[in-house]
């Protein structure tokens, strides 16, 4: 009995050392809509999408129309199709966060966007003003894995059109934040099949391909997103 006990122990240490299999793992794959380029800048959410998904299927979807207490230029209104009147008997920001961080569930699950930064400077702007925490989930960002994982033949950019046309993605991008979101899902699965080339098949593994490297950091640091810039 005693021999059993260690063997499972040896067997659950192992396995954490391993790392935690992508296809176990329960991912949040998220899109944002907004009326700007910068929370900063005073610009808010207008909707939000959302698809939870594990070992390849999904399990739940998330999605709600925002008001962002102002009106929606009409670039944006062009761009996306959201406008004042589609927006104006919606939910204010500060009542949809609890919903959201109910369904982004436990700090095990893995929050993943296209051009994470974008989406995340967002919400965690809204969380602080509104007096909520971000947890403290792992990110990835499908944009960094895609311009690790492909060459510059396969995929000029790494726009979320372009890699949903080169993983066939069911739903196509068109700016609003589920359908994104789902276009984005399909991106990640293509994405998984690419980094098994490389032998990642951990979270753990994954985060660290995609890491920024010291070079990208500097650059980052010193480059600040355009005035108007919109997630593509």
């Amino acid at each position: 009995m005693e021999n059993q006990e260690t063997l499972s122990e040896s067997w659950q240490s192992s396995i954490q050392e391993i790392g935690t299999p992508l296809h176990s793992t329960t991912f949040v794959v998220l899109d944002l809509e907004t009326s700007g380029g910068a929370p900063h800048r005073g610009a808010g959410i207008t909707e939000i999408g959302a698809v939870k998904i594990c070992g390849g299927e999904v399990i739940e979807t998330f999605s709600t129309l925002v008001n962002p207490g102002h009106p929606i230029p009409s670039y944006i209104t062009t761009l996306t199709g959201i406008d004042d009147a589609l927006v104006n008997d919606c939910p204010p920001i500060e009542h949809v966060l609890e919903d959201l961080l109910d369904f982004l569930g436990p700090t095990e699950n893995v929050f993943v966007a296209q051009n994470a930064p974008f989406d995340l400077s967002f919400i965690k702007a809204a969380l602080s003003l509104h007096g909520y925490e971000w947890p403290a989930y792992r990110v990835l960002d499908t944009a960094i894995i895609a311009r690790r994982a492909l060459t510059r033949e396969e995929a000029p950019n790494c726009k979320l059109a372009t890699l949903a046309e080169i993983f066939g993605a069911e739903i196509k991008p068109n700016h609003r934040a589920l359908d994104d979101a789902q276009a984005t899902v399909d991106v990640l699965h293509g994405l998984f099949e690419r980094l098994a080339g490389f032998e990642i098949y951990t979270v753990e593994e994954a985060l660290s391909f995609s890491a920024p490297k010291k070079s990208q950091l500097r650059k980052s640091q010193s480059i600040e997103q355009p005035n108007g810039a919109i997630d593509l």
